[in-house]
């Protein structure tokens, strides 16, 4: 009887662990597939934690939004921080959103995706990159045109795993017709603009 009730517990033991360990796979690719196009706060939902992407062009330091005055493009919700900010995003989201949905640009320059923080930041070239950590900032100023070749290089193919709108391309990446693409195979490289180009980097720190 003895050796029976030994026998019985460790295949409860055993059926334990593999329903711990497949609970455990599952939360890891749960939190994969909620890896989004645009860099969102996970708890509201709302791009780049609030944060008014025009004032990043128009103050000092960015300005935190409102939900008063709340736009939805690229399939999330952004605040502003005034009704005026909110109808400049309305007409050209793209000059204003953060360069590849706001994930870091050092990292995808490294071929992988971190989420970017608001107050860690570019503007270079009149466009915003977000990034992860202060450090990966003075990476990439420190070789900007070179980060910005691998990030642009890396984020058609790591964004096809982010989950976002089926009908919405990602943030920063150009629709370009088939014939296009094949008719540039045939031309030359265009040249890079200077790459001593002026970069308002942020000054913020992260908190």
């Amino acid at each position: 009887m003895a050796a029976m009730m030994r026998q019985i517990c460790k295949q409860i033991l055993t059926m334990t662990g593999a329903v711990l360990l497949l609970c455990a796979l599952t939360a890891g690719a749960l939190a994969q597939s909620l890896v989004t196009t645009i860099v969102t706060d996970p708890l509201t939902g709302v791009a780049i934690d609030g944060y008014d992407p025009v004032s990043y062009f128009t103050e000092t330091e960015p300005v935190p939004g409102s939900p008063e005055f709340e736009y939805y493009w690229g399939g999330v919700p952004w605040y502003f921080a005034s009704a005026a900010n909110r109808d400049v995003f309305k007409l050209n989201p793209d000059v204003y959103a953060p360069q590849h949905g706001g994930h870091c640009e050092m990292s995808l320059a490294r071929g992988y995706l971190s989420d970017g923080k608001p107050r860690i930041y570019v503007i270079e070239g009149m466009k915003l990159y977000l990034f992860y950590s202060a450090a990966n900032r003075e990476a990439f100023l420190l070789s900007t045109r070179d980060a910005l070749d691998k990030a642009g290089q890396a984020w058609p193919v790591l964004a096809r795993n982010l989950q976002g709108p089926p009908s919405e391309r990602p943030v920063s990446e150009p629709v370009v017709a088939e014939d296009q693409v094949a008719a540039d195979k045939h031309e030359p490289e265009q040249a890079h603009p200077p790459a001593d180009t002026p970069a308002a980097a942020g000054a913020a720190a992260e908190h």
